[in-house]
């Protein structure tokens, strides 16, 4: 009876490993979509800053031809 429970008692902790390293490996690959949706997000804000930049300059050019006529 005793090497019954002690087997059983193995098998549940064995058990309970499996499921943290499970849950350990979805929440890396969770964080790692989240790192990777990020990234995604900060390259169309660069993108967005750099075309309002160069608006501005062309306004600028724009504005400054003008006020030389």
């Amino acid at each position: 009876m005793r090497p019954l429970i002690v087997v059983l008692a193995a098998a549940a902790l064995a058990g309970c490993g499996a499921e943290t390293a499970t849950t350990a490996a979805t929440g890396a690959a969770i964080k790692a979509k989240e790192v990777e949706e990020a990234k995604k997000t900060q390259e169309r804000a660069r993108q967005k800053i750099d075309q309002a930049m160069e608006q501005m300059q062309q306004r600028a050019q724009t504005g400054g031809e003008a006020g030389a006529r």
